[in-house]
């Protein structure tokens, strides 16, 4: 791997850095800020829809001036958006909170990217490893995501308040990782050239639409998981120490194995590492139904972290099989939008849950998901490869 996927996998884990933090610890704040205790995950979903009304805006800006400029204006905005959470946690504002959330999910659309742009700074025979690889630098951000939320949450007499000035120190240092970063130039779009297959085109190519659910619901059902976890061990009496050490061990699950899983995609297949996922979340739910200590929160969200790699980086690589070049960021913003609007629907989903049904029902919840994933691979599979119109490889 060159030196510029090596920064772009630190770019990554600054901004699970940023992702961890905002998850560790806006359920909390909103549940202090909150009207109605079920309001308490708002913030958490304002972040995810902020990104999900980001995706378009986001694919114009690299359309027209490249990952350069798209990135590093992503990075303003998570600076603005962090100072913006300090001030509502200094004046006590659950609204503008939210809004700050909402904003800063311009942030995540762009840091979605980032394993795309991984495929375009390496050789094509190394694009599997370039993406693994650069998902595999969020183990950053599992070290220094909960310790930071953990050392800073009272540091300041208001609560978390230093942890989201923190969060803007952040945003200052990647921007400058940022910065050494060198994108491919955007190639000038000649008159009348094609423009490739619309949106509904794109989602009846069966590889395709396959690689856009299973990113949806890998991010779906961890999010549903995972934005609950803090509030269901709050309400076991649990220590905030001890949520962060979950989290810690729930991010590694999700990037350690992507020092390897590129590997295991070339000599296994993308289709059975997907279906290898698929079985590692059943297995944290199953986890997760038989008792409510620390033990097993950690390990069924570690499960639940390793089965998020093993399906989102195979979505990634069967996407990249799947869109032609001039479908580039169509493609990628159709599946970046299906991922932030799931993990919209279960922020919601997962505070109104685990507030009033409980975690069990939470974990039960995630089941219909998981089946249907698993029978999309299955149908798949069963696909002739020549039924499949497979595009063109991705340069």
């Amino acid at each position: 791997m060159n030196r510029h996927v090596h920064l772009l996998a630190t770019a990554q884990g600054l901004l699970l850095t940023n992702n961890i933090v905002f998850i560790a610890i806006n359920g909390l704040v909103g549940m202090q800020m909150a009207p109605r205790p079920w309001m308490a995950t708002l913030p958490v979903m304002g972040y995810v829809v902020g990104g999900a009304l980001a995706t378009g805006a986001v694919a114009r800006v690299q359309r027209r001036w490249g990952r350069q400029v798209s990135f590093q204006s992503g990075l303003a905005v998570a600076l603005g958006s962090a100072l913006l959470c300090a001030l509502a946690a200094w004046i006590g504002s659950f609204w503008l909170l939210l809004a700050a959330t909402v904003v800063a999910g311009y942030y995540s659309a762009n840091g979605q990217l980032y394993r795309f742009a991984a495929a375009e700074l390496a050789p094509p025979a190394e694009r599997e490893r370039a993406v693994s690889r650069v998902l595999a630098g969020g183990l950053i951000g599992a070290v220094a995501g909960p310790n930071l939320a953990s050392h800073t949450r009272d540091l300041l007499p208001v609560p978390f308040l230093g942890a989201y000035l923190a969060l803007a120190g952040v945003a200052l240092l990647s921007m400058a990782v940022m910065a050494l970063i060198r994108f491919p130039a955007v190639p000038p779009t000649p008159a009348g050239a094609p423009q490739g297959r619309s949106t509904a085109e794109l989602l009846r190519e069966p590889v395709f639409l396959v690689a856009a659910l299973a990113a949806a619901i890998g991010y779906g059902v961890m999010n549903l998981l995972m934005a609950a976890t803090p509030l269901a061990m709050d309400v076991c009496g649990m220590p905030f120490s001890d949520v962060a050490w979950v989290l810690e061990w729930h991010v590694i699950g999700m990037f350690a194995p992507g020092f390897w899983t590129g590997g295991w995609i070339r000599r296994f297949g993308v289709m059975r590492v997907m279906a290898a996922g698929v079985l590692l979340n059943l297995a944290c739910v199953a986890v997760a139904l038989t008792g409510q200590d620390l033990h097993r929160f950690v390990v069924a969200l570690f499960l639940l972290g390793v089965g998020w790699n093993f399906l989102f980086t195979g979505s990634t690589t069967l996407a990249m099989q799947s869109y032609r070049p001039e479908e580039k960021d169509r493609a990628q913003a159709v599946i970046n939008f299906g991922v932030f609007a799931t993990m919209a629907l279960t922020s919601f989903a997962s505070g109104a849950l685990v507030t009033t049904q409980g975690w069990s029902v939470l974990n039960l919840g995630s089941l219909p998901a998981l089946l249907v994933m698993g029978a999309a691979l299955a149908w798949l599979a069963r696909r002739p490869a020549l039924n499949r119109t497979p595009a063109p490889p991705h340069p």
